[in-house]
């Protein structure tokens, strides 16, 4: 089989690689053979890869399987070809449909990243905690943005948008300089992170450069008094939900039920100066925080809001479009309805880049190519013009192939009722 890498074009900002050169001349010693589109924005030149025996090629119709980090553009899909990317369909997100349909009419075979997990259903490729690492310093950088704005003298002023850093060690060495310089006479803030996954486990490691303290939710409920400049408090589903009949909170049947659920993080709200949202969301579980809460709280303590998870209208409703590294956050104008390209406003600032881990492009595609090219090889050694159910491929590949031979594979079958849409 030959293996084609696309170039991304989504936007100059996205300059990731799903495998790394490096990576690539390993699986070429085990017989693989592979193409690389050239590009001149990618974080590994095309020099890179032809130093390590790679051949170059602008046209990847040879190619059996082609890879990117984002979705192909639909009118650029072949037809019998087998792809592998984050499609972002399986919420059935409209503004994909086009492409899975694109996929279902060319006879295509599809692959999503986001799908392969392992047998304790976690996944396996993510760039997640890269994400978690870009959204609490940009959301930082908001922070402190907001204050200056506000005539608060802070250090947190200091701190740069991620992709101003040339490293992620300089950015946290950089974090340390300025938590040196907060006290908790003149500084005191508190910080909810909502979640603790992969991207709440990369914000917590930026967190950690400045001087904090972990307290629990009851606690800052309770009005303890804060013993550093920075507190953090780490929110999971029982404080964002709770039972409406008043009963004992169960994680199970929230996720099996969760009409059973109504919610209940607006009484936290009021204790908080920045939330970081890192949390999965679907429309059938309960926001974080709504336009409603927005409207009846002009100029809140909650002064930024990092929704890192980005879901338009989601568990933050006022997430109304992604911003760009350059430009990362928005305020929302109750009034109107409308987002205003400022810091400062009546309602917090919202950080919502949706591409953050390219913010860390070099390190974040060093990271994901060490695990995919663990994966590589079963691709390459599978007949993919066999039948889904004969497709020979490990449990955690085959569970993530969304379509084969144009056709929704079953587990995925759900995603016909929002073709038709």
């Amino acid at each position: 089989m030959l293996i084609g890498i696309r170039r991304e074009d989504k936007n100059h900002w996205e300059r990731r690689v799903p495998l790394i050169p490096t990576d690539l001349a390993e699986l070429q010693k085990q017989g693989l053979e592979f193409r690389v589109q050239p590009s001149a924005n990618r974080i590994f030149s095309d020099i890179a890869y032809q130093d390590v025996g790679v051949k170059l090629a602008e046209n990847l119709g040879e190619c059996d399987f082609v890879m990117s980090v984002k979705e192909i553009p639909k009118h650029l899909l072949e037809k019998n070809k087998n792809y592998m990317y984050f499609s972002h369909v399986i919420k059935g997100q409209d503004y994909n449909m086009p492409m899975l349909q694109q996929l279902l009419d060319l006879n295509c075979s599809l692959i999503d990243y986001e799908r392969i997990v392992g047998d304790d259903g976690k996944r396996l490729l993510f760039f997640s905690i890269h994400a978690g690492y870009a959204g609490a310093i940009d959301t930082l950088w908001t922070l402190g943005h907001r204050m200056k704005a506000r005539g608060i003298p802070t250090p947190l002023a200091e701190i740069k948008r991620t992709f101003e850093y040339s490293t992620f060690e300089g950015a946290k060495a950089h974090l340390r300089v300025i938590g040196e310089q907060l006290n908790p006479e003149r500084h005191c803030i508190t910080i909810g992170m909502a979640g603790y996954g992969n991207v709440a486990a990369g914000c917590a490691e930026v967190l950690e450069c400045l001087p904090i303290e972990w307290v629990a939710p009851r606690d800052l409920l309770a009005g303890k008094a804060p013993t550093m400049p920075i507190r953090v408090v780490e929110f999971r589903e029982e404080h964002m939900a709770k039972r409406k009949d008043g009963g004992e909170f169960d994680l199970q049947e929230y996720y099996d039920h969760p009409e059973r659920y109504e919610a209940r993080f607006e009484e936290y709200l009021p204790h908080l100066d920045v939330l970081l949202n890192t949390i999965y969301w679907e429309p059938r579980y309960p926001r974080l925080v709504t336009r409603e809460w927005i409207k009846k709280n002009r100029d809140p303590k909650l002064q930024v809001i990092g929704d890192i998870s980005c879901d338009y209208e989601g568990a933050i409703e006022i997430t109304l479009h992604a911003t760009m590294p350059d430009k990362p956050s928005f305020t929302f104008n109750p009034d109107t309805g409308e987002v205003v390209e400022t810091v400062d406003g009546p309602s917090p600032a919202v950080m919502a880049v949706d591409n953050l881990p390219c913010e860390l492009s070099r390190e974040s595609s060093q990271h994901f190519s060490k695990v995919l090219s663990d994966l590589v090889p079963a691709l390459d050694k599978c007949d993919w013009s066999a039948s889904f159910a004969d497709l020979d491929l490990p449990p955690e590949l085959k569970k993530a192939v969304i379509v084969h031979r144009g056709e929704l594979t079953p587990d995925y079958r759900y995603l016909e009722e929002f073709l038709g849409q």
